[in-house]
């Protein structure tokens, strides 16, 4: 019978890539291990791994069931932990993993509320999940994940938490700030800013160019929206962000938002969970108050000719 543990010596060996390693990680003997194993495989008929020189190598079956392992163990994990916040009175973790740059200041206005509001729940925020989120999910390594195109798949639920609108950032002294919709031919001489994220997930392409069959003369990225927006304001380039995030920053950097098209470029955030987690109490409260609409903290609105937010 295929147990808990066969399956962390088999995840383990694959990280560690031996048996004397895994087996120190696992608080084993090597003896007690390789025992473990070897029976395992008499009872199953066949071998996990298959020794070359002083390495393994997994067979086609041991290749199974590392990949069962990788599913089922953080399972194990996040059970027991939830277990032992039932019996000690506990609410946990909500880790939330981010797969849209902009969203980090939004969400900081909804963990405060949250905070206060939840004070036996702490909040985790992932980053690192930014092209793997559904993964991450479906490998209970987060519980919401914020982003905007949502991917619909059984056992997972999206639900909108808000509207917003997409708009290109231009410096105040850019020609293209006085026009009240930008073409996207007009953006053909422009060197576009953008985070690091691949052409077929920014929507100023799928959305806006590439339909148009325009490029900009340059594509250049930054990880950081505040560099991002300096560099916009000197004149260096322009920017797609959204039009409450501009409007953060309305008092510290002088640029201003253009509508993109002449009906704009609407978006939506979306809040992904497993359905059979929709209904915890502390997971179903973030998730109405992540929809309340973000608004600037403080200072002026942006002036410009794109509209309201």
């Amino acid at each position: 019978m295929i147990e808990k543990i066969h399956l962390a010596i088999i995840q383990e060996v694959d990280r560690q890539g031996s048996l004397t390693a895994a087996a120190g990680v696992l608080c084993l003997t090597q003896s007690a291990l390789s025992h473990a194993m070897r029976k395992l495989e008499k009872q199953l008929g066949t071998d996990i791994w298959l020794r070359e020189g002083r390495s393994l190598r997994l067979t086609q079956a041991g290749q199974h069931l590392l990949a069962v392992a990788n599913r089922v163990l953080p399972q194990f994990v996040l059970a027991e932990e939830r277990m032992r916040q039932f019996a000690q009175g506990e609410r946990g973790t909500l880790r939330i993993g981010m797969e849209c740059h902009p969203c980090y200041q939004w969400l900081l206005k909804v963990v405060s509320p949250y905070l206060a509001g939840w004070p036996d729940v702490d909040v985790d925020v992932r980053q690192k999940f930014q092209f793997g989120g559904i993964g991450a999910l479906f490998g209970y390594e987060i519980d919401l994940l914020v982003t905007p195109d949502p991917l619909f798949k059984p056992g997972l639920r999206f639900e909108p938490v808000f509207d917003y609108e997409q708009v290109l950032v231009v410096a105040r002294r850019h020609p293209l700030a006085q026009v009240a919709w930008v073409k996207p031919v007009q953006l053909a001489g422009e060197t576009l800013i953008s985070y690091p994220v691949e052409t077929e997930r920014l929507d100023i392409y799928t959305q806006f160019l590439t339909p148009a069959g325009i490029a900009p003369r340059r594509h250049k990225t930054i990880e950081t929206t505040d560099i991002m927006l300096q560099m916009v304001a000197g004149g260096r380039g322009v920017a797609a962000l959204p039009r409450w995030l501009v409007q953060e920053y309305a008092d510290r950097v002088d640029v201003v938002p253009v509508r993109l098209g002449r009906q704009g470029l609407a978006k939506q955030i979306f809040l992904g969970a497993r359905e059979a987690d929709v209904d915890i109490d502390y997971l179903r409260a973030f998730v109405e108050l992540a929809r309340r609409p973000p608004t600037p903290s403080t200072g002026r609105a942006l002036d410009g000719n794109a509209g309201t937010a």
